[in-house]
Order: structure tokens, then sequence, then C-alpha cells
């Protein structure tokens, strides 16, 4: 069977680092879905204005490599830990699909794109392929009661952010805090969490600059990607 792209997404993530490690996380995140020229027609969406949240079945676009492992290990576990891929949420999976359920904002209808869905709270990379979306029914998709494995312990997983007024002020006013929602989930990999060391997040058009010292991320800088002379931090 061949999937098919029925449209792609636009986020404020043009790099894989710093994108949240669940939806949901970072609610203040804004989304595009724009649909592919054949799904453009408002008769594909009917309805959907009746639901508050969607499902989005994705691509790991930006994930592939050759071959797949059963065992693979999570981040979130410092990266030594083996669990079972199937155990997991990582990328590099048999077939490189991910879920994630957002919130549909808005629908609004564009000469040239057709419908486009506003969606918050999305953590996929701008660009990435939708494969299909689906309605969130609370009745059946919503459990409580449910058990959250290993995950749990990590489901309060965040830092400290200092946040200089001087470089917030750098970014537009709409885009402050969704910033800092971000930084405060720590975008760094547990296994690679180097003392002295500056790491760069890319948002929109800006390049977030930031170094952690005793569990306190501080902002050193933001560096507009169009200054003449930009380089990515390696």
């Amino acid at each position: 069977m061949e999937l098919i792209t029925i449209a792609k997404i636009h986020t404020e993530f043009p790099d894989k680092f710093g994108i949240p490690r669940q939806s949901g996380l970072v609610p203040s995140l804004r989304g595009e879905i724009v649909f592919e020229p054949e799904f453009r027609s408002p008769d594909a969406i009917r309805g959907l204005d009746e639901f508050s949240h969607i499902w989005l079945l994705w691509e790991f676009s930006e994930s592939k490599k050759e071959g797949y492992a059963l065992t693979v290990t999570p981040p979130r576990l410092g990266g030594k830990v083996r669990k079972g891929v199937f155990a997991t949420r990582a990328p590099f999976r048999p077939n490189p699909i991910g879920l994630s359920s957002v919130k549909l904002e808005e629908i609004y209808y564009d000469e040239e794109k057709g419908p486009v869905l506003v969606v918050s709270g999305a953590d996929l990379l701008d660009g990435t392929p939708i494969y299909d979306i689906k309605p969130y029914l609370p009745y059946a998709d919503s459990h409580p009661e449910a058990i959250g494995g290993y995950g749990e312990m990590h489901k309060k997983d965040g830092i400290h952010v200092v946040f200089p007024k001087k470089l917030k002020d750098i970014l537009p006013s709409n885009l402050r805090q969704r910033v800092e929602d971000v930084l405060k989930q720590d975008p760094r990999a547990a296994y690679n969490k180097k003392p002295d060391y500056v790491y760069g997040m890319r948002f929109l058009d800006y390049d977030i600059r930031f170094v952690v010292e005793n569990e306190t991320l501080m902002v050193t800088d933001i560096v507009e990607i169009t200054e003449a002379g930009y380089k990515k931090i390696k």
C-alpha cells in the first residue's frame, strides 16, 4: 500500500532541535495545515469545524535511515536504556509514521491554498507531510485512568529559564512567550547535556542561543538568520 501525502504542516521549527517531544506540551505553538491541490475542496473537511481537536498521522520525513532496529534508546532515558521500538515513540521505525493530537483553532479559506487548518500544540517539523486527519472523539480517545509506563517519570520534565528582557525584546511580541515555553521543555537530549556549551535553537527566522548551568537555562543571544555572516552553531 502506498501512502498519499494529503497535506503539509507549516510550523515555527525549521530544524528538529527544540521541537517538543510530544504534542500538546507547548499549547502556545501554532501551525498551519495546507492541503495538497487535489484535496483543497471544502467538501473534504465538511463537518470538521464541529470538533475542537484532531489527530494527525504524519511522516518522520527527516529521520529516515536504512533499516530499523527492534530496540531503541529513547533520549529521555539518557540514550542508554533500550526499549522495544513498539514501546516507544521513536522516529526510527519499520514505518516512519507519527501520531499527534492537536487543537483545531480555526479554519480559514485562501484563494490559492483552499481550506487551511490552524492548529496549536503541534510537535512537527516545518513542511512535515501529513498522511491523514481524523477528528478527536473524547468519549473514545480519552482515557484518564491509563497507565503511562516509564513515560510517567518524565511528564513533568522541564528546566528553569532565564531570558533577559533585552534579548526577549528582539523577538516580535507574539513569539516571546512561545519561545520561552519551548525552552522550558529543555531542548537538549538527555545524553547530550554538555557543560560550557552554547546551544542554538532555530525558531522561525531566529537562532536562540543558550547555555545551561546548574539546571538553569540562560538565553545568551538571539541572532536573526538573515543577518550577514550568520553561522549556525554545530
